[in-house]
């Protein structure tokens, strides 16, 4: 399985992973529209929160329209969803996400383009059997 694995203690809070993340993947920076979330949290200190491809939005989805790739990555087929938000609903994680214009839920693919940007290391891809 294919992930991202977060390192919260090492971010600076530069949001360059939301920068990244929203830019490949709606051709845009806004932090809105990025898969992973770059959180504040007390004492100048922050949280990384970003899909763990559990697959529990996979078995809820109605219409199929999220499968598991070979690399273990959730992926959604846009045709197929009807926009019931079953998933984001059910997401423990809470990274199952929406925007206010959208109507598609939207996910982390475990791509990497945040791991590779990140100025300290905060995250990273990691793939096991």
């Amino acid at each position: 399985m294919k992930y991202l694995q977060t390192h919260p203690e090492k971010c600076i809070g530069c949001r360059t992973c939301e920068d990244v993340c929203s830019q490949l993947y709606f051709k845009e920076v806004s932090a809105e529209k990025s898969c992973i979330q770059v959180l504040d949290q007390a004492g100048g200190e922050f949280d990384l929160s970003v899909c763990n491809q559990c697959r529990t939005c996979v078995a809820e989805c109605p219409t199929m329209a999220l499968t598991v790739n070979k690399a273990g990555v959730v992926m959604l087929n846009k045709n197929l969803c009807i926009g019931c938000y079953a998933c984001v609903a059910i997401c423990p994680t809470g990274t199952m996400q929406t925007y206010h214009e959208g109507i598609v839920p939207f996910k982390c693919i475990a791509c990497g383009a945040c791991a590779k940007e990140c100025p300290t290391a905060a995250i990273e891809i990691v793939t096991e059997d």
